[in-house]
């Protein structure tokens, strides 16, 4: 079936808008955060795969990183494990370390894996603790409540921060042209499993190969001022000052204080990307516009 005038046009101009694009990231490492709305129907999963295929296909290469909260809180329910947060964070005994695991490690990392390799890319699943590819360290979280002399120290089980990642074996799987699907679970230096959240694993990440781009998909359409308006190509200044003021609070503050620890990491720039939207990843490498909040670490 021929394209007519308009299709062609339309076509034309969307390969010549992708071209610079293709080159100038030609050879760099762009890191993925894959979790929430993007892996929730069909559609979204199967553009998401094809975007990282195409990625990688044009020399570009992608390292995903992947969530799972929801299907852990599922089987946790069946399992009738109670489930319990504190400061945004699943607190994690042993019995939610095992499903963690069994969940993360498993079901959701061989998922995404077969998806991309269905579509004709090479796709090899991880966790942290392969190769001690996510060193970890027990996370300490403090809160503080008006009337206490100092911080309360809560221990919220088996949840871990990121101490090191092993770029040699990331780097070896990228020259092997595999892609590479991680799980964020490290390993302690006693052996320990931690549960360890996904956006912060893939800012360390991003961090450590001196990645071009860190980009977390997300449910919303990118950071909003107080007006609704999408707000992007800002300073890390700049959201310094919209943290200051309020517009980004709660749930928010955690992915954008990754994003900037990142880019002031030295990450060429770090993206909140609408996951919502179909073949979003490819939108925001190939094309003028994007579909989310760019953060970089200029000055001016």
């Amino acid at each position: 079936m021929m394209l007519n005038r308009d299709a062609a046009t339309q076509v034309s101009r969307i390969l010549t808008e992708a071209l610079p694009y293709i080159q100038r990231f030609t050879g760099k490492t762009i890191v993925i955060k894959y979790g929430g709305n993007a892996m929730e129907s069909e559609e979204l999963q199967a553009s998401f795969a094809k975007d990282i295929v195409l990625m990688k296909t044009v020399g570009i290469n992608p390292v995903v990183v992947h969530g799972g909260g929801p299907q852990i809180g599922d089987l946790l329910k069946r399992l009738n494990i109670n489930s319990e947060f504190i400061e945004g964070m699943r607190v994690t005994d042993n019995a939610t370390m095992d499903v963690v695991e069994m969940v993360l490690g498993g079901q959701v990392n061989k998922n995404i894996v077969n998806l991309i390799n269905q579509h004709g890319g090479q796709a090899l699943g991880l966790t942290g603790k392969d190769a001690n590819l996510i060193r970890a360290r027990k996370l300490k979280v403090t809160r503080k409540t008006p009337g206490m002399d100092k911080p309360e120290i809560l221990d919220i089980g088996r949840v871990g921060e990121v101490a090191g990642v092993n770029v040699n074996l990331i780097n070896r799987l990228i020259s092997d042209d595999f892609i590479p699907v991680i799980a964020p679970i490290g390993v302690g230096e006693d052996g320990q499993s931690y549960n360890i959240n996904a956006d912060l694993v893939a800012g360390k990440v991003a961090e450590a190969l001196g990645a071009e781009k860190l980009m977390l998909l997300t449910n919303i359409a990118g950071l909003m001022n107080k007006e609704g308006k999408v707000l992007t190509g800002l300073s890390t200044a700049q959201v310094d000052e919209l943290i200051a003021d309020g517009t980004i609070y709660g749930g928010m503050l955690p992915k954008i204080r990754c994003a900037l620890d990142a880019v002031q990491g030295g990450v060429g720039s770090a993206i909140i990307v609408d996951g919502r939207v179909p073949n979003a990843v490819l939108l925001e490498v190939f094309t003028d516009t994007g579909v989310g909040t760019l953060i970089t670490n200029q000055q001016d």
